[in-house]
């Protein structure tokens, strides 16, 4: 006869096995969205779509460069992009696998947005995310203004010149996120001219006909205490055919030589006795047809004040320049024979930039870039960093200058 208690006891155990064997039947059951597991020959339940957006839910400082949405184990099938404030849609790009989405354009500093992104798999299942959040501030932030321009030909005395608006206290964190190369092979360092400019460059001059590349990856990167840089992209440019054109006080010419070979002699007017010239290389960082030429604003006040000087191409920062002359005096002696400027370089020109004159041959048949050397004058020699002239120091220091 079996006892109360254990008549009890084998009821329990043979519930237990039934419950388990009902555990066992649901866990082998799955849903609608299993697959089957081929090892085991068991199922298993498919992914969740996982979406990420770059910037984080409440964050600020976040980048305006690459911020973005990206999806795992599914493809996205919309994205919501607002400026927080206005509610205007920021367009974006999604990628030809469904798989991310970026602005098309570079975000606002200290702005906030809303990013909303849905998804989907090809089991059918779906995920939802949303994020708002502030991009860094201008106050948190630096910029690197910087020349050449990519896509441009330049003369080969061009160097990659950056002016930053903050002033930078980690300039080798802020060197090293920025490489400069040319197919050419010359090797290229960088030199800090004070705490916000950061200027690149060869030993000797570039190789005519090289392509030089610049990889700026300063997004993030800290150049100052809480001051975080934004850019992050690549700039490519090409240099030129090879010109350097040599001006001699003593004989008030300029020689032109272009890949070796001599193709122009100008006469022209340089410094006066007292206000002469800089000696020096010096290069060309900017031109215009026409521009006015106010003495007061670089030391000459009520000297000169010319609206439409000619021909005008910039070799220092401090005022000095190649450009055409309509206003030679003409009790002077001729172009070539004596120097009556305020420290330019003039050249024989018309009134209104027109006509076949000496300076409108050499405006035409220059680059930004190219270089302009100047000897024989009574004045010192340039400062490198008054323009982009930096060929006015030896390699040496050059590289003492670099951060890295």
């Amino acid at each position: 006869m079996t006892t109360p208690d254990i008549a009890s006891r084998r009821k329990v155990a043979a519930c237990a096995a039934l419950m388990v064997g009902a555990l066992t039947l649901t866990a082998c059951g799955g849903d609608a969205s299993a697959e089957d597991d081929k090892k085991g020959g068991g199922r298993t339940v498919s992914p969740v779509p996982r979406i990420a957006i770059s910037a984080k839910d409440g964050s600020t400082g976040a980048s305006i460069n690459t911020t973005g949405v990206k999806v795992s184990d599914g493809r996205l099938t919309g994205v919501t992009m607002t400026e927080a404030e206005s509610g205007e849609a920021v367009p974006g790009a999604l990628s030809a696998d469904g798989t991310t989405w970026k602005p098309k354009e570079q975000l606002e500093r200290g702005t906030a947005y809303r990013i909303s992104a849905t998804a989907k798999n090809d089991k059918g299942r779906t995920a939802k995310a949303d994020a708002k959040f502030t991009t860094v501030s201008e106050e948190n932030s630096f910029i690197g203004t910087y020349r050449p321009d990519g896509g441009t030909t330049v003369g080969v005395g061009m160097p990659v010149s950056f002016t930053f608006d903050k002033e930078i206290s980690d300039k080798k964190a802020v060197q090293s996120h920025i490489t400069v190369t040319s197919d050419s092979g010359q090797k290229v360092v960088g030199h800090w001219f004070g705490s916000q400019r950061l200027d690149f460059r060869p030993q000797e001059y570039w190789k005519a006909g090289s392509k030089v590349t610049m990889k700026i990856d300063l997004d993030g990167v800290e150049g100052a205490n809480g001051v975080y840089g934004v850019q992050k992209k690549t700039v490519t440019f090409t240099i030129g055919r090879s010109q350097v054109s040599t001006v001699d006080a003593a004989t008030q010419t300029m020689t032109v030589v272009r890949d070796g070979t001599t193709v122009r002699t100008i006469p022209i007017s340089a410094g006066s006795a007292q206000t002469p010239t800089y000696n020096g290389q010096m290069v060309i960082s900017g031109k215009w047809e026409q521009m006015r030429m106010d003495g007061s604003t670089v030391g000459f006040a009520g000297q000169y004040d010319i609206p439409d000087v000619p021909h005008a191409m910039q070799l220092t920062q401090s005022g000095t320049f190649v450009h055409g002359n309509y206003w030679y005096d003409k009790g002077n002696p001729p172009f070539g024979r004596q120097g009556t400027s305020h420290g330019c370089v003039g050249l024989q020109d018309t009134q209104g930039a027109q006509g076949d004159t000496t300076g409108k041959w050499f405006y035409d048949n220059s680059l930004v870039g190219d270089v302009v050397v100047v000897k024989n004058s009574p004045d010192k020699s340039v400062a490198p960093d008054n323009g982009l002239n930096g060929w006015n120091m030896a390699w040496s220091d050059w590289v003492a200058g670099s951060a890295v």
